[in-house]
């Protein structure tokens, strides 16, 4: 559609650049009424992280193919990264937060770089990839179980895990939807559904924002 190959799967993307150019925006203009002070790092990380996604998706699912899928999946490393971050600062320890940022990052990043190095010797090694995107979603549940949030509502978190097994369920069934209706595939519906992890946070901070204010009326 309009000269773009695999229009849906390309705009589709446009998700992860609205809610995190809007993320950046808020955590600069209210950060000090939403986050804990020492996590601003960690949620700017995060939500520049759904900025970058949105631009190396989209490039990878305009000319799918080996060399720019590296583009795809560094950016969600960072995502991760940001995320794990926030969950560990809110709900275990902040400096412990602050001190394994740049190391998930640098494992996030290590991770895409040796799949990439492997694939070009014709045996692409994805399993340090899948530690660094699945661990951290297996781990977060187990917290927010055991740990009290220090700032806001855990049922966010919540509900930003059920966006994501949602999203990777449509795209288990990519194929599948895209026969079904031949509109839509399942990857497309996957994004949409991921950009609502984000979005969830997001709406989560605004909420922060309102009780901040109630608060100070009174």
């Amino acid at each position: 559609m309009l000269g773009i190959s695999n229009f849906w799967n390309v705009a589709s993307n446009l998700a992860f650049l609205i809610v995190g150019t809007w993320g950046l925006a808020y955590i600069r203009q209210h950060s000090r009424f939403v986050c804990v002070p020492e996590l601003q790092t960690a949620y700017a990380v995060f939500f520049a992280g759904m900025v970058l996604t949105a631009f190396g998706s989209g490039y990878y699912h305009f000319g799918p193919a080996n060399e720019p899928l590296i583009w795809d999946r560094l950016p969600m490393t960072i995502g991760f990264a940001g995320l794990f971050s926030i969950i560990i600062g809110e709900f275990v320890s902040v400096r412990a937060a602050r001190r394994i940022l740049v190391p998930l990052l640098a494992i996030g990043v290590a991770s895409v770089v040796y799949w990439a190095y492997t694939e070009a010797r014709g045996a692409g090694d994805l399993r340090p990839y899948a530690v660094v995107q699945f661990l951290p979603m297996l781990l977060i549940p187990v917290i927010l179980l055991i740990y009290e949030p220090s700032l806001g509502k855990a049922k966010y978190y919540w509900f930003m895990m059920l966006f994501y097994v949602l999203a990777k369920v449509f795209e288990y069934f990519d194929a599948a939807i895209f026969d079904a209706g031949q509109i839509v595939s399942g990857h497309t519906l996957k994004h949409l559904f991921a950009s609502m992890a984000p979005a969830t946070l997001l709406y989560a901070l605004t909420l922060r924002r309102q009780l901040h204010k109630v608060d100070a009326d009174e």
